[in-house]
Parts: C-alpha cells; sequence; structure tokens
C-alpha cells in the first residue's frame, strides 16, 4: 500500500543544500549530506564558453575542413586550427559521446572576444567566456538540460572547450573516471532529484552532492566507469556522424562474412554482449554507491535495458514499448541505411573500403588528392563528386549502379543477387515501403531517389554534406554533389555531363513511346503509355527550365568557404537545390 502520511523535520530539509522541503527523504539521504565531503570540496563544476551567437561561432564537424581542426592529425600542416570541439550537452548519454560540435577559437579565440567584448560596448568578454583557465583540459560533462528525467555525464572530447550548455567537472585530486561512476549512479540520480529538482542541472548543484571516496572501492568503481567509457567510445565511432569513425562494423568484420546477411547476424550478435558488458558494469557500479550511502532499503542496483546508453541498444535507441519484432526490424533497416550512406560516401571520395576514417573532408579536395592516399583503389570514387539520383537508369554511373558495385567489390561476385536481396530486403522494413513484383536494384533506385536524402539530413541534423540538386517535383534530374569537393565549375560540368545529355535522351525516349503508342493493340497499354508521356513531357519541361537557372549560376561560377558553414553555403543556389527552406530556416 502507498504511503501518503510522512513525519519530517524541518531541520533535516536545512541539512540539504538549497533546503527542499523533502518530506519523503529517508534519514539516510540527510546523513549522506551530513557525513561526506561534497563534489565541489574535491573538483570544480564549472560552466564555460558562451558565443552570444551560436551561429556564427559554432559548427557541426562535419560542415568545417577537417584540416582546420584541432583534431586533424597531419602534423605536417604548421597552421594553427581555427576549429576546436566544444561540449554543449545533446541528447542523454552516459559516458562517452555527443561529440558533434566546434568553436571557432583561432588565436586563442581572439575574434570571438572581439566580438563579444563589442556586443556589451567595450565591455569585457570575460562575462560570456568563463572559466577559460580550465579549458583543453580533461574533464566530465553533461547537458545542462536533459529531456528526460535522467542525468547522464560522459567524458568530454579531448582537448575541448565547455560551454554553458555542456559544463565541466575537473578535479586534480580526483580520478575522473570515478567522478563519472559516481555521477551516472543511482544514489547521485536520488541527490539530484533534491538538489535539482528542474530539467536543468547548474555546476552549483553538481557541487553540492555528497560524494562517498572509500578507498576500498575506489579500483572497482574507476574500472567499471573506465570500461563503460571505452564501450560507449567504441559505439559512438561506429557510426560516421564521428570525427573518429572508421568502418562500418557491418564491413570491419567483412573478413568472416561468407555474405551481407551474415555479416548482419555476425555484428548483431556482438552488440548484445556489449550491453551486457555496459548493463553489469553500471549495476555493479550502483551496487558500490548504494552500500556506500545506506540506502538498500531505498534502491535496488539494477538497470533497465532502455537506460543502457548505447546506439547499438535499440531499447535505448527506440525507446517506447516495441515489441522485440519491431526494434530488431528497425535496427536492421538502420544498420543497411547507415551502410548505403557510407557506399555513398566511398562514391565521393570521403571514406574508402581500403583505409579507415577520413579520405577527402576539406574544402576544394580532388581525385588526385584521393589517388596520393590510395594509389589502387579496389572501389574507385567518382571523379567530378557528381552522382545522379534518378528514378531510370539514365547514367551509368548513377547512384544505383555504383551501390552494386560497391555490395560486389566488398562482398564479391559469388552472392551478388542475394546480397543485393537483403539490401531491398531490409530497406523495405522501414524506409520505404514495399513494391510486389519489384526488382532488388530497383527497390534500392527508389529508396534513393525518394528517401535517401531526408535520411540524410536526419543524420546530420540538417547540415548536409551530400547537396541534393534538384529540378523539381517531377524528378527530372536530380544529383548529390559533395560539399568538401564542390568548386567552381561543378554546376557547369553538371550542366555538360549530365543535364543536357539527359535532355536529349528524354527527347528519344519520348519519341519512342509515341511510336509504342501509336503500334498499340491494348486499350489499357495505350492508356498506361499516355500516362507515361504526359509524365515525360512534365519532366521536360522541368528539366528545361532547370537547365536555364543551372546555366545561370554556373556563369557565375559561384565559390564557397566552409568556414561560413551549410546554411549559409546552401543558400547561395537559390532554388536549384532541395530542402532549402529546412537547410537554411528562411521561410
Amino acid at each position: 500500500m502507498a504511503k501518503y502520511f510522512y513525519r519530517a523535520s524541518a531541520a533535516d530539509f536545512m541539512k540539504i543544500p538549497g533546503a527542499p522541503v523533502a518530506y519523503w527523504a529517508v534519514p539516510e539521504i540527510f546523513s549522506s549530506f551530513v557525513n561526506f565531503q561534497t563534489l565541489g570540496e574535491v573538483a570544480s563544476p564549472r560552466k564555460g564558453l558562451a558565443t552570444c551567437n551560436d551561429e556564427l561561432w559554432l559548427r557541426a564537424w562535419q560542415e568545417v575542413s577537417v584540416k582546420k581542426t584541432s583534431f586533424f592529425e597531419d602534423k605536417r600542416l604548421q597552421t594553427e586550427p581555427t576549429w576546436y570541439p566544444i561540449s554543449k550537452g545533446g541528447q542523454w548519454r552516459k559516458w562517452y559521446g555527443n561529440n558533434q560540435l566546434l568553436v571557432n577559437w583561432k588565436d586563442n579565440g581572439r575574434a570571438l572576444k572581439q566580438f563579444i567584448t563589442d556586443r556589451y560596448s567595450g565591455g569585457s568578454y570575460t562575462k560570456e567566456i568563463r572559466s577559460e583557465k580550465f579549458y583543453f583540459r580533461d574533464c566530465v560533462t553533461w547537458s545542462d538540460i536533459s529531456g528526460n528525467s535522467f542525468f547522464g555525464a560522459r567524458r568530454a572530447a579531448e582537448k575541448s572547450i565547455i560551454s554553458t550548455k555542456g559544463c565541466g567537472i575537473y578535479s586534480d585530486s580526483l580520478d575522473l573516471d570515478y567522478i563519472s561512476g559516481f555521477l551516472n549512479s543511482k544514489p547521485a540520480q536520488l541527490f539530484l532529484e533534491l538538489t535539482s529538482p528542474t530539467v536543468s542541472t547548474n555546476p552549483g548543484e553538481i557541487a553540492s552532492l555528497p560524494i562517498a571516496m572509500s578507498r576500498q572501492h575506489m579500483m572497482a568503481v574507476q574500472a567499471y566507469s573506465k570500461t563503460c567509457r571505452e564501450i560507449g567510445r567504441i559505439d559512438w565511432d561506429s557510426f560516421e556522424t564521428s570525427w573518429d569513425f572508421t568502418f562500418p562494423p557491418i564491413i570491419s568484420l567483412n573478413d568472416s562474412a561468407s555474405s551481407l546477411r551474415n555479416a548482419y547476424q555476425i555484428v548483431r550478435g556482438k552488440w548484445p554482449n556489449k550491453v551486457r558488458q555496459m548493463r553489469c558494469c553500471e549495476e555493479e557500479n550502483n551496487q558500490i554507491f548504494i552500500e556506500a550511502y545506506s540506502l538498500q532499503d531505498e534502491l535496488n542496483p539494477d538497470v533497465p535495458l532502455e537506460e543502457i546508453t548505447l546506439t547499438c541498444n535499440p531499447h535505448y535507441r527506440y525507446g517506447g514499448n516495441l515489441r522485440e519484432e519491431a526494434l530488431e526490424s528497425l535496427l536492421q533497416c538502420d544498420t543497411v541505411r547507415e551502410l548505403v550512406s557510407y557506399a555513398i560516401g566511398c562514391m565521393m571520395g570521403r571514406y574508402s573500403v581500403d583505409k579507415p576514417g577520413l579520405i577527402l573532408a576539406s574544402q576544394g579536395e580532388t581525385l588526385q588528392d584521393y589517388l596520393r592516399q590510395i594509389p589502387s583503389s579496389s572501389f574507385a570514387p567518382d571523379d567530378d563528386a557528381i552522382l545522379p539520383l534518378t528514378d531510370q537508369e539514365w547514367f551509368p554511373d548513377d547512384a544505383t549502379n555504383r551501390v552494386r558495385e560497391f555490395v560486389r567489390v566488398v562482398w564479391g561476385d559469388g552472392q551478388l543477387q542475394e546480397n543485393l536481396d537483403f539490401v531491398a530486403e531490409s530497406l523495405c522494413l522501414h524506409a520505404i515501403k514495399p513494391n510486389r513484383g519489384e526488382s532488388a536494384l530497383d527497390t534500392i533506385r527508389r529508396y534513393l531517389s525518394t528517401q535517401f536524402y531526408k535520411d540524410h539530413l536526419r543524420t546530420y541534423k540538417k547540415r548536409p554534406i551530400y547537396w541534393l540538386f534538384s529540378s523539381g517535383k517531377h524528378k527530372a534530374f536530380e544529383c548529390l554533389v559533395y560539399l568538401h569537393r564542390y568548386n567552381e565549375g561543378t554546376l557547369a560540368r553538371m550542366r555538360t555531363e549530365y543535364v543536357i545529355p539527359l535532355s536529349a535522351k528524354l527527347n528519344a525516349y519520348g519519341e519512342k513511346l509515341e511510336q509504342d503508342k501509336d503500334a498499340s493493340t491494348s486499350a489499357a497499354e495505350t492508356k498506361r503509355l499516355e500516362k507515361e508521356i504526359t509524365t515525360l513531357y512534365k519532366q521536360q519541361t522541368e528539366l528545361a527550365e532547370f537547365d536555364e537557372k543551372l546555366r545561370h549560376y554556373a556563369d557565375q561560377r559561384i565559390s564557397l568557404d566552409l568556414d561560413d558553414g551549410v546554411k549559409v553555403n546552401y543558400g547561395r543556389f537559390g532554388d536549384l537545390l532541395a530542402e532549402v527552406k529546412a537547410v537554411t530556416g528562411q521561410k
């Protein structure tokens, strides 16, 4: 029976910072705040940088030239980086991750400091650039605002800057893994419900937490925390949204896979072990702290599956009350979507099946730059980084045919059709609806022409790196262009190599359809052909209008500066690009 009557002393409330009216709190909670040191006595929780204009000073890491970032490792470049990692919170995630944003801190933030000083009419920039002496030091970070009732602490990216929304905890006397272990424990969560009852968690509230520091258990907590951090790091880096991404897991396991389906089964079989391992470590960590605070009657160490914050864990990734079958189909579909995205990246030269990590990811890089790194590529990138996405096969090097070639190169000729069938089958689980009687290659073509770009925008949070040039709603012509390989001649080449030849192909196809209609003896066939001819005429009109606009912009020889960011650069091409409003935010 639920308890509805409590006896509480006002004096007890004063033992907790802020004196919350925690009438339900048991004596062990009050005594914890009395008997243990606070986290603020052994560590320094701090707020950091506020730029006063994030759109001007922050970028998603994929937007800029990787050679201008602090994590680019080629020491032959003797230039100071422009862009540095900044902790800005993000989704609820424990131990590791959410490393997505960069801040312009060139010349020790000189331009940003001047901007803030000018904003305050000659005032000091230190009003917004807080705790600067802590910048680039190792720390534990957390999201200032959590979208749910859970708090998640994780190690910040190496040599990063903290912010007002992604604060940091520093310590010279206490191991950071121990701090992570404490903050991610159930007792810490319970204490935070008292000291930080809102969705926002400030450094002062973190500093007020009582931290048990038993030497007997310190090594164990550090070990559990370190294991969780490493599992979280591997999980985060398994996706191309990480700057330390190398290969998709389904590719890296290919040596032991006889087919694409088998490769998925192998990697899918490994993920539950990672989830179980992290869950076990978290529960052992919980048990240590529960006993340290004598809260055995209030808390149990168990961690629900949906609270194991790994992307490979479908219970966390998709949430809700979905059945196992639904979770499995979502995970399979998304894994194949990620494989297709990686394949597109290989076509663009961003990645290579022959070398881990980023290959071409800086402004204006060319095929020659790729070949200097990989002279003999088993899957060569597109020579101009212009990749047609058409609903029919108008070009032999379109995205669909290149996906087919990618699958053949990675998994061989022997089971090519079976592997393509698996790709199509997986995409039809959730990405697109199945069409009865459609070939696997046609299904892949339909996904690429109708859904891929939507997925790409979602993956990169409306800061795409592959830009979709589109003739319009009739999709007469669409192609992807890789932002980092764009140059002033890209639009002219798009026009001469693809749009003008396509116009001639559509004309020839239209003549054939007219001839077929005239020769048809079936009313149903004639009606079908008439419908197709009508659609084709609309596409021809659309393509002619697109060609005129494309010529206008090609003559301008538009140049880009990746430091300006996708939002600004995307708006320089009028309505040649798809989803302009979504990317630029313009109404």
